[in-house]
């Protein structure tokens, strides 16, 4: 058996790591910069920041639609990266009207970016190649050395000096990226992405054979594997809601209740720093979690993707049940450790690492070819509920007591790791041995 990757692998994942940069060196100064700046609300802020992080989980659904049916992967990726990139530098000025403009071409952007890379990756192996998983978690590593380093940047820039300078430097990274993808995409991607997949009108050789007849109808086994992506998308949903407070209440607490000073250097950092701390466990633990799934599939006894969701939503819930713990140590204005947050990031890490990449992978292995781009979208519209969801959730931080606040997720991760783990065997009947 192969044990190696292909080179397409690595080009895809630097392309994603500067995406990504752009993408969380914004999103680590937005709900600042709203509240900081522009000066709304806490309520305001956070719905806008669940808004916006939604919609960037919608629009892949139409961005995978257009690539499957009409653009191909890599136009839409073009397009994308440089919808993205205005947007960025579009942020960078401050007037109201084209802030709400801005944030337009970034969700739209990204709903041609996004799901049309994570679907090359999956065109570099076969539907059964155990390496499939291990292949995403290292893809993955790409999305969180960008997500890394750009709190570091941005979040400097835009706190120390001008939230411009911030959004300026992601608009930066995006355009890096663009370049990255311009010069090798021919060279490491073959024929990959390079046609939509009716390409009765595409030069044959950019066709795969394999998602060329779009007639072909659906088979019963492969009604029932997309069955199984929609539910294992229902749970994630739990998943997010509760994850993606690391943009919100959990930067607010950051801000608000954290001791932020340096030891011996007596020198705050910014709150947009805790950013950073996820990507950085996630770049220490993907290779060991890819290993780990590569290892286990050798040997036969890797868990079940349904079970590896289970355990990513049992993970989270853990997460939130240490906040509650460092919440009762915040009263009287006493500011808690900053150890507090790392803890909380590096369970929730483990967990994230349990359900992201093994559903990108997922997707790539349950779906039928012809529809690969289009239920990729499908997944990130999880993303789209749940950030509404945690958008919404997050806008209450200031009014409700924080033992209940962050109870709230403890329920909704923890009952849902417990419903699927129940749904785990007959959800393994109608992968029809797909692993």
């Amino acid at each position: 058996m192969k044990t190696s990757h292909p080179k397409g692998l690595y080009f895809l994942f630097t392309i994603e790591m500067w995406e990504r940069f752009s993408y969380y060196g914004m999103r680590a100064l937005l709900m600042l910069y709203m509240t900081k700046f522009l000066l709304f609300s806490t309520v305001k802020a956070g719905n806008i920041y669940g808004f916006y992080t939604g919609l960037v989980y919608a629009t892949p659904l139409i961005g995978g639609y257009l690539a499957d049916r009409y653009l191909g992967q890599r136009k839409c990726i073009f397009i994308g990266s440089i919808l993205m990139a205005l947007g960025q530098f579009a942020l960078a000025v401050p007037v109201l009207p084209i802030f709400y403009m801005a944030l337009g071409l970034l969700i739209i952007g990204n709903g041609f970016f996004k799901p049309n890379i994570s679907s090359i990756v999956g065109q570099l192996y076969d539907k059964d190649d155990p390496r499939k998983d291990g292949g995403f978690t290292i893809f993955y590593m790409g999305i969180n050395l960008g997500a890394f380093f750009a709190p570091f940047i941005c979040g400097t820039l835009g706190e120390k000096f001008s939230y411009s300078y911030g959004f300026i430097a992601a608009g930066v990274g995006m355009l890096i990226g663009l370049s990255i993808f311009l010069w090798g995409n021919k060279k490491f991607l073959a024929h990959h992405g390079m046609a939509p997949v009716h390409c009765s009108d595409a030069k044959e050789e950019y066709c795969d054979t394999d998602v060329v007849n779009l007639d072909k109808p659906i088979t019963k086994e492969e009604w029932q594997r997309i069955a199984v992506i929609f539910i294992l998308v229902f749970f994630s949903i739990f998943f997010w809601s509760a994850f993606e407070q690391a943009g919100s209440s959990l930067t607010l607490f950051a801000d608000h209740s954290t001791n932020r000073m340096i030891p011996f250097l007596h020198k705050e950092f910014p709150a947009s720093y805790f950013q950073a701390v996820n990507p950085m466990f996630i770049f220490i633990l993907a290779p060991l979690f890819s290993m780990l799934w590569t290892n286990l599939a050798d040997k036969n006894k890797a868990p079940s993707i349904p079970a590896k969701f289970a355990a990513g939503l049992g993970f989270v819930s853990l997460s939130f049940l240490l906040m509650i713990v460092a919440s009762g140590f915040n009263h009287n204005g006493i500011k808690v450790s900053f150890f507090w947050l790392i803890g909380v990031y590096f369970l929730q890490t483990v967990g994230e690492l349990c359900l992201s990449p093994v559903g990108l992978s997922m997707v790539t292995k349950l779906s039928p070819a012809k529809f690969t781009s289009l239920l990729m979208g499908t997944w990130f519209l999880a993303s789209f509920a749940a950030n509404l969801l945690a958008g919404s959730f997050a806008g209450h931080y200031d009014t409700m007591n924080h033992n209940l606040f962050f109870m709230v997720p403890i329920l909704t991760t923890g009952i849902s790791a417990i419903i699927l783990a129940f749904l785990v065997k007959p959800l393994k009947k109608w992968m029809h041995g797909i692993k």
